[in-house]
């Protein structure tokens, strides 16, 4: 499970080098314009999102829009967990692991509080599941959660099925930028 897990993240890695940034930037657009369009997202109050990575659809824009008129919590990494932070604007970013930028601030942890939840991956298939990184932060923070969890990729990471675990925490929606794909 384990190799067809990593195979699968090599082959997606290789499918973007192939992908023009400006492409992805449409996409990430797209996609985020749809979702916030979602019902769920426009009855949210609370919604955990996450600040993207250079290959992840890209939220910078969408984090910000929306920080001012719902509670946007941002992952943080500590050791091998996530914490949530309250986004209050790019001044409370730091560069954290992985050069990812994180809030500063409280811990957050009302979990009950979230709504919604908008999940990254590598990968996701029609039943849900979702392939992360491999470090296995959302697979611990996820059974956390109450929340209605959206994933979001690309349409190109998108695949029928993909190799799933029993502590894998399927999605209850995954969207690409050609909308509604589970």
């Amino acid at each position: 499970m384990k190799e067809q897990k990593k195979l699968l993240r090599k082959q997606i890695r290789e499918e973007k080098k192939n992908q023009h940034p400006e492409t992805l930037k449409t996409h990430s657009s797209s996609l985020l314009e749809r979702l916030e369009k979602h019902p769920r997202f426009i009855a949210s109050n609370t919604i955990l999102m996450y600040y993207s990575l250079g290959d992840e659809v890209q939220t910078h824009a969408f984090v910000e829009k929306w920080h001012r008129e719902k509670k946007v919590l941002l992952p943080v990494v500590r050791g091998d967990i996530l914490e949530l932070r309250h986004y209050t604007g790019k001044d409370c970013l730091e560069v954290g692991a992985f050069n990812i930028e994180e809030p500063t601030g409280e811990n957050f942890t009302d979990y009950e509080e979230i709504e919604l939840s908008i999940i990254p991956g590598i990968s996701f298939d029609r039943q849900g599941n979702r392939l992360g990184r491999g470090k296995g932060y959302y697979d611990k923070l996820l059974p956390l959660l109450r929340s209605y969890n959206i994933g979001i990729c690309y349409q190109f990471q998108a695949r029928e099925e993909i190799p799933s675990e029993s502590f894998d925490q399927p999605m209850d929606e995954v969207w690409t930028e050609e909308g509604r794909w589970h």
